[in-house]
């Protein structure tokens, strides 16, 4: 049962040739074997599933099953579930349980998901190498020996679903946390379209650049779990208008694109960029000639500041930052440090409540925010970002999506930093989608001579998700890889 996928999983269900109860015990065990390796789970809910499973299988036998009654799922740390520990992997929030839930998580409860437990994630979703967490980091499931990086923020989230201890997870998009790991770890990783999931009860890191989406096997799981997490929601004052109907489209199913006439944009700012590996960069240059061979049309495009994107983020990101973790003094919730006075236990609690990569960010972005450096630093980043989406929006207008690698190489060792010349291409291949707040799918496209997975990166229009996919299946169905956890891990 490990292996299938939640199509295969729900033709199951509903046949009754297996059941909820007997899903969830499968992945319950494997989390028990191997979460002591891979670090995936901060809080594993078992008694809660095993509950959620038994209502599901009385809503099979009552033939009053829901759209994903049974389906054992993870859930980021970032999103707030009522009554279990919502921790954003910080010492701050150890041990907090809320009082409420996320939109996105009760979506899902709403579908009948089995909730397995809560995944690890870098601090605050602060980080592209899952290793900031409070907890200790996730581990990339291809690498028995040496550890591999899974990539970050979501790095519980796609250790858990590539490792086989969940079908599929929710993740969180500020940079390129849903769609950086999921390359590293060979699975889809969707960031919807901003405002198509309701940011309400997820943990604001950067409220204009936060976008929660799903993690999958497949495609069709990726949106299967999308149209559900999705649609409009008026506690979220950016809530996309159009979310309910992008979510009635994906719950549809989700169709190969066809490549005869598409028209597929490429980035030349980016392919022409130090930093891609070479077998990154042969990949990439092989389905090109293979999606041109089967009718597609390439355009070349420019994106002038495109480059400039790793400042952009840096510094947009940073100040939202400092102004969204504000909020946590120790004085309602979360940790407590007491001092001799108000002001001294607002300092001892943050400075023991946070880790070092959170304060290091939150004090460089409370510095943008001041007098000397409001106009000239964030004001002039929020008007190249201004820009960059009005470069984007004229490309947009040229190609239907664009196509570039979903990382600069594949997975690296888990102590180790990307170059500085791949680190700056890595954010200009994914992180101007959170600026612009369109769609972008990374889709498992090839391996290395290492046997590890290489993703491919899809952008659409601004509510064109559907089409993003559509194109992403195309490109999974060519490379058609096996990333049943059984093969990577074992049994």
């Amino acid at each position: 049962m490990i292996d299938l996928t939640i199509k295969q999983a729900l033709d199951k269900l509903n046949s009754r040739e297996i059941s909820a109860t007997d899903l969830a015990r499968a992945h319950l065990d494997r989390i028990e074997q191997f979460n002591p390796e891979l670090n995936a789970y901060i809080t594993v809910t078992r008694e809660r599933a095993l509950n959620d499973a038994a209502a599901a299988d009385a809503r099979y036998a009552a033939n009053n099953a829901l759209p994903l009654d049974g389906i054992p799922i993870g859930i980021k740390d970032l999103f707030a579930t009522r009554g279990i520990r919502s921790t954003g992997a910080s010492k701050m929030l150890e041990n907090f349980v809320p009082e409420y839930e996320s939109t996105v998580s009760q979506n899902l409860i709403n579908a009948g998901t089995v909730l397995l437990g809560k995944t690890n994630m870098d601090e605050f979703a602060m980080s592209g190498t899952g290793r900031t967490s409070f907890f200790g980091p996730s581990v990339n499931p291809y690498s028995r020996d040496v550890k591999l990086m899974p990539g970050g923020s979501s790095s519980g989230s796609v250790a858990a679903v590539a490792g086989g201890l969940c079908m599929a997870a929710t993740g969180s998009d500020t940079g390129d946390s849903i769609r950086f790991p999921a390359s590293l770890t060979g699975l889809v990783g969707m960031k919807p379209t901003y405002g198509l999931c309701s940011r309400y009860g997820c943990f604001a890191f950067a409220s204009s650049l936060d976008h929660p989406g799903s993690i999958a096997r497949t495609v069709d799981d990726a949106a299967i779990l999308l149209g559900a997490m999705a649609g409009y929601d008026a506690h979220d004052s950016t809530s996309y208008p159009m979310a309910d109907s992008v979510a009635e489209q994906l719950r549809a199913g989700v169709h190969a694109a066809d490549m005869h006439g598409l028209r597929i944009g490429i980035i030349r700012e980016i392919m022409d960029a130090p930093g891609i590996a070479d077998d990154m960069r042969d990949m990439f240059d092989k389905y090109i000639r293979d999606i041109t061979a089967a009718g597609a049309e390439i355009i070349e495009l420019s994106i002038p500041h495109i480059m400039l994107t790793a400042t952009l983020y840096a510094v947009i990101s940073r100040a939202e930052a400092a102004s969204n973790l504000a909020r946590y003094d120790g004085m309602k919730y979360g940790l407590r440090v007491d001092g001799n006075d108000l002001v001294d236990t607002y300092m001892k609690t943050r400075a023991a409540g946070f880790g070092d990569n959170v304060k290091f960010r939150m004090l460089t972005g409370a510095i943008t925010q001041t007098k000397d450096f409001y106009e000239p630093c964030f004001m002039q980043a929020a008007k190249i970002r201004q820009m960059l989406a009005n470069e984007f929006n004229a490309a947009m207008e040229k190609c239907d999506v664009i196509l570039t690698p979903s990382a600069p190489s594949a997975a690296i060792a888990l102590d180790a930093d990307l170059s500085a010349d791949a680190s700056r291409v890595s954010n200009a291949m994914l992180v101007p989608m959170n600026m612009t707040g369109q769609p972008g799918c990374s889709v498992p496209a090839g391996r290395n001579a290492a046997g590890l997975p290489m993703g491919l990166h899809v952008a659409g229009a601004f509510g064109d998700d559907v089409r993003v996919l559509s194109v992403a299946k195309y490109i999974e169905g060519m490379a058609n890889l096996d990333n049943r956890p059984t093969i990577i891990m074992g049994k």
